[in-house]
């Protein structure tokens, strides 16, 4: 059975669901989604919750939960590179596309970022386009820009 859980940052409504232990999900500003889990609070939602807090705050910089990824083999060697992009540093699609031993991959880097369940616990807002801008993100360009200056610590956070 899944469970989840949404709370109010200052970056915008964020969800968090849980399968037998796992984070499965990381809703970005569902707005009237209809979702099948039970809404219900349980120790690994809160703690979830409690870290997404620290990271909005500024006071964390990686997150410690356990994960349960659905996704091809290759959406996985993707997002398995994206946590490796530091706090406050960025990388473009055709560099994960290197990374991961397919160059000239960038466009189904693209692709398996776009379907990332567990944004920003899995970095995809730190990847961007080859000329630097801020391309494609779940939650909008806009949350992808605040938090790329929260971890710069710029002063565009709102």
């Amino acid at each position: 059975m899944s469970f989840r859980i949404f709370r109010d940052f200052p970056f915008g409504r964020f969800g968090v669901e849980e399968k037998e232990g796992a984070v499965t999900h990381l809703y970005l500003n569902p707005a009237g989604a209809v979702l099948p889990a039970e809404e219900r609070e349980t120790p690994l939602l809160a703690e979830a919750m409690r870290q997404l807090a620290e990271y909005f705050a500024g006071e964390r910089r990686e997150f410690e939960l356990p994960l349960a990824l659905e996704g091809t083999p290759f959406m996985r060697r993707v997002w398995a590179e994206l946590v490796k992009v530091p706090y406050g540093a960025t990388a473009t699609y055709g560099e994960i596309a290197e990374r991961i031993g397919n160059p000239g991959g960038s466009r189904a880097v693209g692709l398996a970022n776009n379907r990332n369940p567990i944004a920003i616990i899995i970095p995809c807002h730190r990847i961007i386009g080859s000329s630097g801008k801020l391309v494609g993100y779940a939650g909008g360009v806009e949350l992808k820009e605040r938090l790329l200056a929260l971890e710069s610590g710029s002063p565009l956070l709102f």
